[in-house]
């Protein structure tokens, strides 16, 4: 571990590789698991605000789960998360026309400017988690066997975990601490 502000880093974003293969995985992070996507507080107020530009890109059973449960649920630790579609698939998730290849209904909203928010921080740092504490924020990679593939394609292309999240680790951190993340990554690499 190693600290950059007011934030302890783990090694391993640094000396993990890790690169999404969709084609291998099928996007199951989106689709198994005992939760919904974490988020931040002011990320629900977010959600409220745009469902009604996020909805039609949703699937009718996302529609459905979010009417019945809500744009966010408490989750079984007390944060606040995405719901699911019947303790499945997160609610957001949308499939193609075969039923495979999740994506994030949030994210396709954005991508079509309906919307200006890509989606919650947590998606778009995975597989980096972040826990806040009262004096510090932890940043941890987040081992799974769902991202096996990504983890080989990470390693075949010699892609850190915090090359490939870099948008998102600017996005939560800013470019000053990313620059401090890279500066120490190369000192760690020595």
């Amino acid at each position: 571990m190693f600290q950059i502000n007011n934030t302890i880093v783990s090694e391993f974003i640094i000396s993990e590789d890790f690169v999404c293969n969709i084609s291998k995985c099928k996007g199951e992070c989106c689709v198994v698991g005992s939760a919904g996507a974490p988020l931040e507080k002011q990320e629900t107020k977010t959600l409220d605000d745009l469902h009604d530009k996020i909805a039609p890109f949703l699937s009718d059973k996302g529609r459905k789960s979010l009417n019945e449960q809500g744009n966010y649920v408490k989750g079984n630790d007390g944060e606040w998360e995405t719901p699911l579609i019947q303790g499945k698939e997160c609610a957001y998730t949308v499939f193609d026309n075969k039923g495979q290849a999740p994506q994030c209904g949030i994210e396709k909203a954005y991508n079509a400017g309906a919307i200006n928010w890509l989606k919650p921080i947590s998606c778009h740092l995975y597989p980096i988690r972040i826990q806040s504490y009262s004096e510090f924020t932890a940043v941890n990679y987040h081992e799974w066997s769902v991202c096996d593939s990504a983890c080989s394609l990470g390693s075949e292309l010699k892609v850190p975990v915090y090359k490939f999240v870099k948008n998102a680790l600017i996005r939560k951190f800013g470019k000053y601490w990313y620059r401090k993340l890279s500066l120490t990554a190369k000192e760690w690499l020595k």
